[in-house]
C-alpha cells in the first residue's frame, strides 16, 4: 500500500520555465475557476505561444461535453498550455493531433516520475488498461487517470490558438467508492507518492519535441510521426467498442464494433459487424470485452 502522506508533501520547488522549450511563463497557482478558461480569455487578449498555468485546486474545472472536472486541492497536476501552430503546418482538421501529442507526453512522463505508463483512451483520456478476460460483464474496466481538454480560437478558417488543458489524478489518499474500478491515480498505481512538479515538467518536456515535429514538417511527416506512436499507445485499437456519438439533444446514437485505426486526422476508424468501416470524428467511446 502507498505510503499516507499530505497532498504536495513530495513536490520540488515549483518552476517558472522549462529550458530548451517554448514553455518560458509558467504560472502556479493555489486556486483558480478553470485553467482552460482563464488561458482561452488570455489568448483572445494576445497572450503568447508557451503561456502556461497549472492549479492546485479548480474551483470550475471542465471536460468534454461540458462535464465537470473536479479534484480535492493538491491531489492532481491540473494544467493548461497555450500553443499557436503556424497555419501551414497544422490546420484545424488536425486540432486533435495536439490532444494526441499532450496525451502521449503524459503518459512519457508518468513512466519517468513513477514507472507507470498509462494507456490512451481515444479521443482524450489516460487509463491504466482493463483486463480483457472473459467475464459476466462485457464492458472492460479501463481506469481513467487523465482526461485532456483542447479548444481552439480560429480566425478566418485558420488556428490562432490552442489551448490544450488536462487533469491527471497523481496524489489521491483513495479512490471513492463511487469511482471505485472507474478511477484511479498515479501514486497508487505505483505505491509510492509522485512528485506532481516533477511530472509537469516531464509533461512539458515530452510534449515540446512533438509539438515541434508537428510545426517543423510541412510534408505531414511529423503527424504521421505522431500517429505512429499514438497507435502503439493505444488502449482503444484492435478492441471492440461502443460509441455514444456526439449529436444534437435527443438525438443520441451509438455505434458498436472494432475500432482499427486513425485517420490523417486523428478520427477514429471503427469496423462494424457487416464490415462497412465508419469514421468517427467525436464521441464516448466505451470498451468491450471480446464476443
Amino acid at each position: 500500500m502507498p505510503a499516507e502522506h499530505e497532498p504536495g508533501q513530495f513536490d520540488s520547488p515549483h518552476f517558472r520555465s522549462v529550458a530548451g522549450t517554448r514553455f518560458a511563463d509558467v504560472e502556479w497557482h493555489d486556486a483558480i475557476g478553470s485553467t482552460n478558461t482563464e488561458l482561452l480569455d488570455r489568448a483572445r487578449r494576445g497572450a503568447p505561444e508557451g503561456t502556461v498555468l497549472i492549479a492546485d485546486l479548480q474551483t470550475a474545472g471542465r471536460g468534454r461535453r461540458g462535464r465537470r472536472w473536479t479534484a480535492p486541492p493538491g491531489t492532481s497536476l491540473m494544467m493548461s498550455v497555450l500553443l499557436r501552430p503556424p497555419p501551414d503546418r497544422l490546420p484545424p482538421t488536425r486540432a486533435a493531433l495536439v490532444t494526441l501529442a499532450v496525451g502521449l507526453a503524459a503518459a512519457d512522463a508518468c513512466e519517468q516520475v513513477s514507472g507507470i505508463r498509462p494507456l490512451l483512451k481515444w479521443p482524450n483520456d489516460l487509463v491504466i488498461a482493463g483486463a480483457d478476460a472473459a467475464g459476466h460483464d462485457a464492458v472492460r474496466h479501463d481506469r481513467k487517470l487523465a482526461g485532456i481538454l483542447a479548444e481552439s480560437i480560429s480566425t478566418q478558417g485558420l488556428l490562432s490558438a490552442v489551448v490544450v488543458g488536462m487533469g491527471l489524478n497523481s496524489g489521491w489518499p483513495q479512490v471513492p467508492a463511487e469511482l471505485e474500478g472507474v478511477a484511479t491515480s498515479l501514486n497508487l498505481e505505483s505505491g509510492a507518492p509522485v512528485d506532481r512538479t516533477l511530472l509537469a515538467r516531464r509533461v512539458l518536456e515530452g510534449l515540446e519535441a512533438r509539438y515541434e515535429l508537428l510545426c517543423r514538417a510541412a510534408d505531414g511527416a511529423g503527424a504521421a510521426a505522431l500517429l505512429d506512436e499514438a497507435r502503439r499507445n493505444s488502449a482503444t485499437l484492435g478492441h471492440r467498442v461502443r460509441v455514444s456519438l456526439d449529436a444534437p439533444a435527443g438525438e443520441g446514437n451509438s455505434l458498436e464494433g472494432v475500432a482499427g485505426d486513425l485517420d490523417a486526422e486523428g478520427r477514429l476508424l471503427i469496423t462494424d459487424d457487416a464490415g462497412a468501416v465508419h469514421t468517427v470524428a467525436v464521441g464516448d467511446v466505451v470498451h468491450l470485452r471480446p464476443a
